[in-house]
């Protein structure tokens, strides 16, 4: 059932890798209560299946493009049909982690895509969506940061690193738009099943599922649950920095597998 009716127009959710996993479940919870969605990621095909899926409840747009290109990202959202532009609530949850080596036997390759798509595509799409934000003298950015942004763990060094630049651009952003009366919060989940670490392990199925194995792991449903309780608090009330993990974790390192 929506939450809005009558001559109230729904807020707009802009949702960055919104294809799959916590991005995916984010858009089917706001969905749900008759938010307008924009939807972007990478892959077309997986954006009309869930706009096919979400559209007969609410308005839904879909982007494609890849958050590292800047081009491509201040194109599309310069592209938004006029029901869409306003955009209320922005999620950045565009991320990913690209191999798990010591820094000495690292890729550069795997650097960059990281620090491109977790940092720098973070830092495009806010850049083109905070004019009209600040205009209206509202707005809320929800960053999706990760544990990993918290402390730092053997092989992690790089995708740690993005995830603190991710921590420390949270507070940087919350302090600039104060003044423009903006919220800027972030969600920082530990342990989540989704592609994640098929992407980390660049396809292999077999190291990726052990990631999982033995305890049971948040689902993306529980931070999608978590993000709309953030966004739909009293406008007085900004949840600044929030942490999740599974019970099972105690720390990137230690989890109980004898639960």
């Amino acid at each position: 059932m929506a939450t809005f009716g009558g001559d109230q127009e729904a807020p707009t959710v802009f949702i960055t890798g919104a294809t799959s996993g916590i991005g995916k479940a984010t858009a089917e919870i706001f969905a749900k209560h008759g938010y307008g969605l924009v939807l972007c990621g990478r892959r077309q095909d997986r954006l009309n299946a869930l706009k096919t899926e979400l559209g007969s409840g609410t308005k839904v747009h879909v982007l494609n493009f890849d958050v590292r290109d800047k081009v491509a990202v201040q194109s599309a959202i310069a592209s938004l049909p006029q029901a869409f532009s306003n955009i209320s609530i922005l999620v950045n949850n565009a991320g990913n982690a690209h191999g798990m080596d010591t820094i000495q036997e690292g890729s550069v390759d795997d650097w960059d895509a990281m620090i491109d798509i977790n940092v720098k595509g973070l830092l495009y799409v806010s850049k083109a969506i905070l004019p009209k934000m600040i205009a209206n003298k509202e707005g809320h950015i929800i960053n999706i940061g990760s544990t990993a942004g918290k402390e730092v763990y053997p092989k992690g060094n790089v995708y740690c690193a993005s995830k603190h630049a991710v921590d420390a651009l949270n507070q940087g952003m919350r302090m600039d738009l104060n003044q423009h009366g903006i919220r800027v919060g972030a969600v920082n989940p530990g342990l989540v099943e989704t592609e994640f670490s098929n992407v980390r392990f660049k396809g292999d199925e077999e190291r990726a599922k052990t990631v999982y194995k033995g305890y049971q792991p948040l689902k993306p449903e529980d931070i999608g649950d978590i993000i709309y309780f953030v966004v739909t608090r009293p406008y007085h009330v900004n949840i600044a920095d929030l942490v999740v993990m599974p019970t099972a974790q105690a720390s990137s390192t230690q989890i109980n597998k004898n639960l």
